[in-house]
């Protein structure tokens, strides 16, 4: 949510609309939670970028900054990165067609190992990066 928050501030400044405006509005009076892929994806309709464009921007831009995770932590090196992220082109696709068929029941659908690991480490007395 703080990154949520983060990214509606700047999108307000950068990219302001009236659905954004009223997004942070529910998210100031605490009427709506402020997730980042919310922010994301009021941004994106706000400006009327195509849905297959905007997954893909969101996808891609999330396995770019696990990789960068990983390069820092493993430590895997930037040309192996930067392998990753070439052969993650595939799976994106293939993570926007599976989209597609989703419907409302599968809202929500999330690893509860990796959102607890996420909650852990945002309460790490030290990191090496902020994320």
């Amino acid at each position: 949510m703080k990154m949520g928050g983060r990214l509606l501030e700047i999108g307000a400044e950068v990219f302001p609309s009236p659905a954004l405006e009223l997004y942070r509005d529910l998210v100031a009076t605490g009427r709506a939670a402020g997730h980042q892929p919310l922010a994301f994806a009021v941004v994106a309709r706000s400006l009327g970028v195509p849905l297959q464009d905007a997954l893909a921007a969101y996808l891609f831009a999330n396995v770019t900054s696990l990789t960068q995770n990983a390069v820092r932590a493993i430590p895997l090196g930037q040309n192996a990165g930067q392998r990753v992220l070439r052969t993650a082109h595939d799976d994106v696709a293939a993570a926007i067609d599976a989209v597609a068929h989703l419907t409302p029941d599968d809202l929500g659908a999330v690893s509860p190992g990796l959102e607890i690991s996420q909650m852990r480490h945002e309460r790490q007395r030290a990191r090496m990066f902020m994320s």
